[in-house]
């Protein structure tokens, strides 16, 4: 395919009005591996990939311990999912795997405490028994992937009603995982759907469970800019933290965490670049993007707008005023809020700029352009199945921001694993035996800051959604409380069973149980969230249907072309070049500097976020970095910019140059790529990316890691 087909290709079915900039254009795109079409590799090759293309993906079953065949390295197999919501890549021939900073985030909180503050001081094991082990953490490699979507029609799956299919797939994905584990006992098979349910997938994996924690910078470094960088450019964040793969000593294959489990010895890893880029220069990420809407319609994003974003940026910004108020008055609440925080203000953010993005850009107006071109579709249907779920959409935000696990609240928490199922206990052949019972998670939260911002946020949510979907404890708090919502909620956590240490709620409804409070605020919230969902639940499944038929006749319209999905947490590839933008007449620069970033530490008196300890600002100082300095910049490049299409889940994502080697780590985007979930805007959206340079000379300089600069090759 010739480039000019490729910017056709672009403009005409991602609907840009135009490509404006310079001599580089984004080559949009989340790619699937094992059916990278010709047409897009060709112009990988064009752009100046130098691999064959069997180095980008293989079918790794083949080369199973059982096939005796020798392994063909390809770089998709040094990649992995990490931990089900980053990306991370194996960099050594003992396990090593890199990710960003805030992905290992709440793995470093974790193991700190007052005394071993591991995220402000950072963190450095001299020798592999200093490993830190960590609960619930895991890497994936996908060994491969397959379309299986005729299999299941020749099933009958176009016949069958929701439910239907759902068993249909649960299926044939236990079936395909029975089958794979004849190959190899620890892999497994998930099947998820492509192209807004017209394709099916299935992917091969293989679980690692046993990863520990090996570096992490100091926080000042590794989040350096904190929420005042976010999203933005220029940066200078050294997001990256390192763990390590273990194994069962004697098959070499994934383990539950063991004191005599042994580093991993990976079939292939990548090898870390200390060269460099220029302008211009290729650049491709392969990572695990989470979620991305480019087929939605106009009116899908206008619920997206309305009804998702605007009310999730004005819950998190209420509440984490709260939040930080608590943090900044000890250090005890920051450690234990520290990720919370962050994974609040990350989405926080992004919900303002997406918004701001999708009236700027008139995205929505743009898509009903292109949906009315198709002739063949009848939009009315879809518009008024949206319009009449629009209030419930709405409030339902407010409520999940306010009860749900996203809100970061103790008591909403609990009052929701209460209402949504947990563990029986007791003896299974006595209902009066059983019991509910909570584990002790005491020192992950703080009373005070979690009873203000209860109080605070039931005053918000009142203020925000109609009297319908009030949940009932609301005319308590009238009557028996003079509306004094922090009254309400330290009733709650004075007396309620739900929030008393080893207490044993019994599974059946007492007397005694009807007249906690806590257990009132749980049903209430049970009673309100099914009024919502049952408007919202009726047209679900038609609203599916109809998305599903306009993605078709997208795909139709432009058969011709190659298409990629939208993004699922599955393994993707994204090519583009290393480059700047230019908004408003201003060149952005396509890399920082040492010195970019001296001149913000200068500030950290004024900006929080710019504070750096005087120990580790010192290690910038220095006129020389060795072979750590840039040919261009003769200094330290610190950050860079690529135009490669990333989202949610890229964080950690290898970004490799035309040979395959990686030069650094993907680690957010700019602020008018936010509207990327949707529209991938070619002149303005870019891929912030830690350069590997940084974030070796931080290893070597702050954390004296010799070893591990050692064993990924680095001299």
């Amino acid at each position: 395919m010739k480039r000019i087909l490729t910017i056709l290709f672009v403009v005409n079915y991602m609907f840009l009005p135009s490509l404006l900039g310079g001599r580089l254009f984004a080559d949009e795109g989340m790619w699937t591996l094992y059916n990278l079409p010709d047409a897009v590799y060709r112009q990988m090759r064009a752009e100046g990939l130098m691999l064959p293309k069997e180095a980008l993906y293989n079918d790794l079953t083949k080369y199973s311990i059982h096939s005796g065949r020798t392994i063909v390295p390809t770089l998709s197999s040094a990649v992995v999912n990490f931990s089900g919501f980053c990306t991370g890549e194996v960099v050594s021939p003992k396990g090593l795997v890199l990710t960003n900073h805030h992905c290992g985030f709440e793995a470093i909180r974790s193991h700190s405490t007052v005394e071993n503050d591991y995220m402000k001081n950072g963190f450095f094991a001299e020798t592999f028994e200093d490993e830190l082990p960590n609960e619930n953490m895991f890497v994936a490699f996908m060994k491969k992937q397959e379309n299986v979507t005729e299999k299941l029609r020749s099933l009958g799956l176009d016949s069958m009603d929701k439910y239907a299919r759902e068993a249909l797939i649960d299926s044939l994905e236990e079936a395909m995982s029975e089958e794979v584990k004849s190959i190899d006992s620890t892999y497994y098979v998930e099947i998820n759907t492509f192209f807004e349910g017209n394709a099916y997938y299935a992917t091969t994996y293989q679980r690692y469970p046993d990863v520990r924690l090996v570096f992490a910078p100091p926080k000042s470094m590794g989040k350096f800019g904190g929420e005042t960088d976010n999203w933005m450019w220029p940066r200078q964040t050294c997001d990256v933290s390192v763990f390590r793969v273990y194994v069962d000593p004697l098959t070499g294959g994934p383990a539950e965490y063991s004191p005599k489990n042994v580093p991993m010895l990976p079939d292939n890893w990548l090898w870390v670049s200390t060269n460099g880029y220029k302008e211009g220069d290729f650049a491709m990420v392969m990572g695990y993007p989470g979620s991305t809407s480019r087929y939605l319609s106009s009116y899908g994003i206008e619920e997206m707008r309305n009804c998702i974003n605007d009310p999730r940026q004005q819950v998190r910004g209420v509440k984490q005023e709260v939040m930080k108020k608590h943090m900044d008055a000890s250090e005890e609440v920051r450690i234990k809020y520290d990720s919370k925080y962050a994974q609040s203000a990350n989405y926080w953010k992004n919900a303002i700029g997406m918004n701001k993005c999708i009236d700027s850009v008139g995205i929505v107006n743009m898509k009903k352009t292109m949906e009315a071109k198709l002739a063949s579709w009848d939009s009315t249907s879809l518009k008024n199945l949206y319009a009449k779920r629009a209030e419930a959409m709405r409030a339902f935000t407010f409520f999940t921001e306010t009860f749900s696990y996203r809100s970061n609240n103790e008591l909403a928490v609990r009052a929701t694993k209460f209402y949504s199922g947990m563990p029986v206990l007791g003896d299974s052949t006595k209902v009066k035996k059983q019991y509910l019972q909570f584990k002790d998670n005491s020192d992950q939260w703080d009373k005070d800051l979690d009873i203000e911002t209860m109080a605070v946020m039931l005053e918000n949510y009142r203020s925000h959604v109609p009297s319908k979907y009030l949940p009932s404890f609301y005319q308590r708090i009238d009557k028996d409380f003079n509306g004094n919502y922090k009254a309400y909620v330290e009733a709650i956590w004075n007396t309620s069973v739900l929030m008393k240490k080893g207490a044993k709620i019994p599974l059946r409804m007492t007397r005694k149980l009807k007249k906690d409070l806590g257990i009132d605020f749980s049903m209430s919230l049970v009673e309100t969230l099914a009024d919502m969902k049952i408007i919202i639940d009726d047209s679900k499944d038609s609203i599916w249907e109809q998305e599903k038929i306009l993605c078709a006749e997208k795909l139709r319209a432009e058969e011709n072309l190659p298409h990629y999905s939208d993004a699922n947490f599955t393994l993707r590839m994204t090519y583009g070049q290393v480059g700047g933008y230019k908004l408003n007449g201003e060149d952005s620069g396509y890399y920082t500097t040492a010195k970019s970033l001296k001149d913000k530490m200068m500030k950290g008196g004024d900006i929080q976020d710019y504070y750096v300890e005087p120990h580790v600002r010192e290690l910038f100082d220095t006129e020389s970095y060795g072979v750590l300095g840039d040919a261009v910049s003769k200094t330290l490049n610190v950050c860079f910019l690529t135009n490669n299409d990333i989202t949610g889940g890229n964080s950690g994502s290898p970004v490799l140059d035309a040979q395959g080697h990686l030069i650094g780590l993907a680690f957010d985007g700019n602020w008018d790529s936010l509207s990327s979930d949707i529209f991938f805007d070619s002149s303005l959206a870019r891929c912030i990316n830690v350069d590997i340079r940084y974030v070796l000379y931080l290893m070597k300089a702050w954390g004296n890691a010799t070893r591990l600069l050692q064993e990924m090759g680095i001299e």
